[in-house]
């Protein structure tokens, strides 16, 4: 792709000269403004062709090439100037990752109804989840269907209001109502076993309504045996499991069927009432029978890179700010059109460059912001946000300290970057730094084009969300400038081509003027939320902020 670095700062400067006195109101400061202007396309570029690179063989945790990449993200911090900040005054943290694999030939499912047993074809017709907490697990119970398998009270909705599974195996839809604001959807999209366990299940049977082409068997099978990874505590244990729940499928459409087969409402009308955005739940008058045999694979020594730039306030200089991109991809795998390298070029080399520029525009302040600037690649983001949950739960700074997070990952820069849709700025006191960023940059807020895609619960930020500091997550929208050229329709296009593939390299048509536009955005969030005499609070009566942070909480 043909570049013009004069161009771009051209277009930066006049959009800058457009909005001095909003600029002035949001408090960013003259040095801050000129700073801003600095930003250099051509290194996000160079940053992401050398993390991107064949010679790093996709980054996979353990491995000689994400070693490689770590040591790259750390020099890069080092020499702006940038302390140690990880462990034992090192920029390393230590993450203990473990995986398990579920043993097939061992392992099984079978339906039970009446006299009649039926045994499911594995790959096929079901797949088992390793369970990390029982290496040989067995349950029988019956199966009670809860619609969707969401309770949430606060939004009117509740598939297990009225029924009791304690003891039973519960079957449930992929995804949650349509009706979900976006962000609360994507947390009960995923939230599922959680509830599950919560309400006493011994069991869960999850399927996709037959409109749902994405989570299909055929197509979750080869990624579903290569098993799960999990971080351990101190104690050797694994975290962010259920040890309740004693079995787990996913199940194909012809197997959900059969699961009605006895039922006093049929499959057809479940579907329908779930479309409507119904709860519902009932017995199945059908038994589930879970054998799974769990093995455990390999250890992985992972590694988190943690650097700081200290502040300079007497006293805020002791909160920080966290800045978080995930390090890794996927490694080598199976090959697609001859290729068998997953550069994750935009998964997330991205992120890091961006990261590492805003970085630097933040080492050439004239004076360090108030509080303390924390820029931290983590691991493990692939194998299920396990790095920046390590770290948010772990943290080498005091976790009461870590005043925001600001995550980036697949930002998608394809087109001119003329909207953002920034998750989480709804829910927290960070919006209003978003705004005022957003305005000095030039470009509109938007709402989630993709509601469906549960973002919001797929990236690092939710890691910190989860203990209850405010996170933003930002990604571009869907305005391209050119009326033959669907934003949105251009990014679902590419996560079902591009993504996770091998073709996920610097061969694209990546736009780094629109990169560095995130670079100024990522800066003068951050930096707006360094200056300011308050830390960021969630808002009144906010879904994540009740449910994860009453602490931070505006009364």
């Amino acid at each position: 792709m043909r570049f013009f670095p004069s161009l771009s700062c051209c277009v930066v400067l006049s959009l800058l000269s457009l909005r001095p006195s909003l600029a002035q109101s949001g408090s960013i400061s003259a040095e801050a403004q000129t700073v801003a202007k600095t930003v250099r396309p051509e290194a996000i570029r160079a940053a992401m062709r050398f993390l991107s690179d064949d010679a790093l063989e996709g980054r996979k945790p353990g491995t000689r090439g994400f070693a490689l990449a770590a040591n790259y993200m750390q020099t890069q911090l080092e020499a702006l100037g940038l302390q140690p900040a990880g462990e034992n005054n090192t920029y390393r943290q230590a993450v203990p990752l473990r995986r398990w694999q579920v043993r097939e030939k061992a392992s099984f499912l079978a339906f039970d109804s009446k006299d009649n047993e039926k045994i499911l074809l594995y790959g096929k017709q079901f797949i088992l989840n390793p369970n990390p907490d029982h290496a040989n697990s067995d349950v029988t119970a019956p199966v009670i269907f809860v619609g969707y398998g969401v309770s949430a009270p606060e939004l009117n909705y509740d598939d297990y209001a009225g029924i009791d599974v304690k003891g039973k195996i519960v079957a449930y839809v992929n995804g949650a109502p349509s009706t979900f604001p976006s962000n609360q959807r994507a947390f009960y999209s995923s939230a599922k076993a959680e509830i599950a366990a919560a309400h006493g299940a011994v069991g869960v049977l999850s399927f996709s309504l037959p409109t749902d082409l994405r989570n299909r068997i055929e197509t979750a099978a080869p990624r579903a045996r290569q098993g799960i990874y999990r971080w351990l505590d101190k104690r050797g244990k694994p975290q962010r499991t259920f040890p309740a729940l004693k079995g787990s499928a996913s199940l194909s459409d012809s197997a959900a069927r059969l699961l009605f087969t006895n039922a006093g409402t049929s499959f057809s009308d479940a579907v329908s009432a779930a479309l409507k955005n119904r709860s519902q739940s009932f017995p199945l008058n059908m038994s589930a029978h879970l054998h799974t045999q769990t093995d455990m694979v390999e250890d992985v020594a992972g590694q988190n890179v943690v650097a700081v730039l200290p502040g300079t306030d007497p006293v805020l200089k002791n909160e920080y700010i966290v800045y978080v991109a995930h390090l890794d991809h996927l490694g080598i795998g199976r090959p697609v059109k001859g290729d068998s390298i997953y550069n994750g070029a935009h998964d997330n080399a991205s992120g890091v460059a961006i990261n590492l520029e805003t970085a630097r525009l933040f080492a050439s302040l004239p004076k360090a912001p108030r509080r303390s600037i924390l820029f931290v690649g983590v691991t493990g983001e692939e194998m299920g946000l396990l790095g920046s949950d390590y770290f948010a739960s772990n943290p080498t700074v005091p976790k009461e300290k870590i005043v925001a997070n600001l995550c980036l990952d697949m930002p998608f820069f394809f087109h001119p970057l003329l909207d953002i849709v920034p998750y989480g700025a709804q829910h927290s006191s960070l919006g209003h730094e978003t705004e005022v960023a957003a305005a000095f940059v030039g470009v509109q807020i938007s709402p989630d084009p993709i509601p469906e895609q549960t973002v919001f619960m797929r990236s690092d930020h939710f890691s910190f969300v989860r203990q209850g500091i405010p996170a933003l997550f930002i990604k571009s929208g869907s305005q391209t400038g050119n009326p033959n050229l669907d934003g949105t329709k251009l990014n679902l296009d590419w996560r079902a081509t591009i993504y996770h593939s091998p073709q996920d390299d610097m061969n694209q048509p990546f736009d780094f003027n629109a990169a560095a536009k995130h670079v100024q955005l990522q800066f003068l969030i951050g930096y707006l939320t360094a200056q300011a005499d308050s830390r960021p609070t969630w808002n009144k009566d906010d879904f994540f902020g009740t449910k994860f942070g009453p602490a931070r909480v505006v009364k």
